[in-house]
Formats: C-alpha cells, structure tokens, sequence
C-alpha cells in the first residue's frame, strides 16, 4: 500500500481500523465503555471520523450501547448458524463457479495456511473465505456476510492463534471438492468447517469462563 493511498485514505477508514484492531486483540477489553473525546485524542483527529467509525463497529456488532461487546455463547451461536447457511451455499456456487485463477488463489491459501506466519495464515484464512462468498455472486448475500465481519474477525483470531487442529487440512478437502466441481461435497465440507470453528470458539470461551479470577 502506498505511502500517498495511506495518507488520502479518509481519516475515518483509519479510525474504524485502528479501533476495530483494539477491540480485536484486547487493547480495548470487552464490556469498556467507548469514550468519544478520549478515542479521538488518543488518535489525534476530530470526533466526526470517531463517530462514524463507532456507527460501523455498532453495525458490524462489536460496540453495543457505547460499550465494547462481550459476545455471548448465544451470539457466537447465532452468527455462526447465518455463516454456515450462506457460507455452505457458496461453497457450493464455488464449485460451478470459480475459475481457474481463483482456484489457484483458493490453492495459495491453503499452502500459505501451512507454513505461513501466525499474520499470514489469518490473511489466507480470510482470503479462503472471502473468494468462496464472492463466488456465490449474491450481493445481499455477500453484504450479510460483509455485516459480520468483525465478529468473524474476531472468532476468526481465536482459532488461528489457538492453533485449532485440522484447520487448514478442512480447508484442502473444502478446495479438493470445489476444484473437482464436486458442490454437495464442498457444501457439507464448509458446513462442517464452520461447525467445529464454533464448537472450538464455544470450548475456550467456557474454559476462559472458568478461569476468569482476573
């Protein structure tokens, strides 16, 4: 990215960023409450870009009554059954759909998913996903997905850097079934994907319940 895009990018686009990233690695903790004034001092620009950003994270499902979000078992179930209905159809679209060079995308994330590092494999992981959604070429569908971002983003952190096991071994068969234009397979495959995703989120988030005597 170019140092001249980086400067002219709105002030807001950064601002939702930066802060989308402090909720996300727990700079912000779940449950704090947003303070316009401070966020805005903190980044050095006005509280406009602050408020919008804010408006976003509140679409997107991080920021709730001016307080980062705490998601809860139910929520995490909720956002993961939308992701396995519209991600299991493209999948499923994927496999009529993709063409060569995006199967060799589809094929770089898997390898990268490998023997990338820890930031690499997130980027892979997120890429894998985003090309399969793409694929179903729905835009509602596509924007419903867009909407959850964050939240999957944040889920998305935990299995990566928890090391879920067979994470990237599901993402070979997902790919083998698309490449072999085999739909109903990459479907129940991205199904399952996404299942054992949530039961690995729901396990640590019990377990972190459990040992929370911070």
């Amino acid at each position: 990215m170019s140092q001249s895009y980086e400067k002219s990018r709105p002030a807001y686009r950064q601002s939702y960023e930066i802060i989308r990233e402090m909720i996300i690695s727990g700079a912000l903790p779940r449950g704090t409450k947003i303070v316009e004034e401070k966020l805005a001092s903190e980044l050095g620009v006005s509280r406009t870009p602050i408020r919008e950003s804010i408006r976003k994270l509140e679409q997107e499902g991080l920021i709730a009554n001016k307080k980062v979000v705490n998601p809860s078992e139910k929520d995490l179930r909720n956002t993961f059954q939308v992701r396995i209905l519209l991600e299991g159809y493209s999948a499923r679209c994927a496999a009529t759909y993709l063409h060569e060079n995006e199967l060799a995308l589809l094929k770089e994330c898997v390898r990268v998913g490998r023997t990338g590092t820890i930031d690499e494999i997130m980027r892979a992981n997120e890429s894998f996903h985003e090309i399969i959604v793409q694929a179903s070429n729905n835009a509602v569908m596509i924007e419903m997905i867009d909407r959850m971002q964050s939240i999957i983003y944040l889920f998305r952190r935990t299995v990566v850097y928890y090391n879920r096991p067979f994470l990237i071994d599901e993402h070979e068969r997902i790919y083998d079934a698309i490449h072999a234009r085999d739909g109903q397979t990459a479907e129940l495959l991205m199904q399952q994907h996404l299942q054992a995703d949530l039961e690995f989120c729901l396990h640590l988030l019990s377990d972190k319940k459990s040992t929370s005597h911070h």
